[in-house]
Parts: structure tokens; C-alpha cells; sequence
């Protein structure tokens, strides 16, 4: 099994808190497919205004953790890690569902499955699960692109 602590993300992901959404990577195949936690907590700043009286986690949030775990799973697959001279950007999201809320307290199973590269555009299947039930799911494209100095 291929897991990577929070220190080997930190190498392999630019994004620091609050916006970092991966906290533990259980499992990875190079060139396949990622399996990755977020754990959810009544700490975190979006709750403070998504919704005070019911906090639910943005669904915008549970894509770009979606999107996180792709860009571990592309510099897994390339074996490199990031530079200060290039951002690895979602660059498009299609069939975006979400099938329930996500709470405090919640543990997310994001689960990411390289479907092609054309072009350095990286297409991947992507599901987000609390307790075994889909909670989301989305087809993603990101590429790697220079920094204009």
C-alpha cells in the first residue's frame, strides 16, 4: 500500500492552510488512481458563514479537494514535485453532482482515477464519499502551466 503523510503532501501540493484539503493520501498507483482523506472540522473558516445555524461544507470546496488529489496523482505519475515556476491548475470540471450535505465531523474518501492526458490536459474521474455514500462526484482536467515571469 502507497500512503503519503501530511509532510509528503506538503511536497507535492503548494496549497497551506486554510486552503490545503488533503490531510492523508491511503493509497495511490502511479498513472491510475489516488485514494485521499479530508478530515472535516467545526473549525475550519467556511462554517463561520456556510451556514452559521447548519454548517454545511461548500461544494466548491469538496471539488477543489477533488482537484488537490488529482495534483498529487500527476506528480506521483510524473515523479516530480512542484516548482516556483509552474501552478498545476484545474483548468475544467464537468457533471458535477452532489447527492448529500457534508457536515462537522465528517470524513471525506476522495477517490480520483486518471482517465487520459492529451495535450498536458490531465482528465480524471472523481468520487467523494462520507461513510460508503456518494456525497460527490465530477470529471476534472487540470494542467500544469509556467508562471509568466
Amino acid at each position: 500500500m502507497n500512503s503519503i503523510d501530511i509532510h509528503h503532501i506538503f511536497e507535492h501540493l503548494h496549497h497551506r492552510y486554510p486552503f490545503l484539503l488533503i490531510d492523508r493520501v491511503l493509497d495511490y498507483t502511479v498513472g491510475e488512481s489516488l485514494v485521499a482523506i479530508k478530515n472535516v472540522t467545526y473549525n475550519e473558516p467556511f462554517f463561520q458563514g456556510h451556514f452559521p445555524h447548519r454548517p454545511i461544507m461548500p461544494g466548491v470546496l469538496i471539488i477543489e479537494a477533488m482537484a488537490q488529489a488529482t495534483g498529487i496523482l500527476a506528480f506521483k505519475t510524473v515523479d516530480t514535485q512542484p516548482d516556483e515556476d509552474s501552478l498545476y491548475y484545474l483548468v475544467g470540471v464537468d457533471n458535477a453532482r452532489f447527492k448529500q450535505p457534508v457536515s462537522p465531523g465528517d470524513q471525506l474518501l476522495i477517490e480520483v482515477k486518471l482517465l487520459r492526458t492529451t495535450r498536458g490536459v490531465w482528465k480524471y474521474a472523481a468520487t467523494t464519499k462520507v461513510d460508503g455514500k456518494l456525497v460527490a462526484s465530477a470529471d476534472l482536467m487540470c494542467m500544469k502551466r509556467d508562471i509568466p515571469t
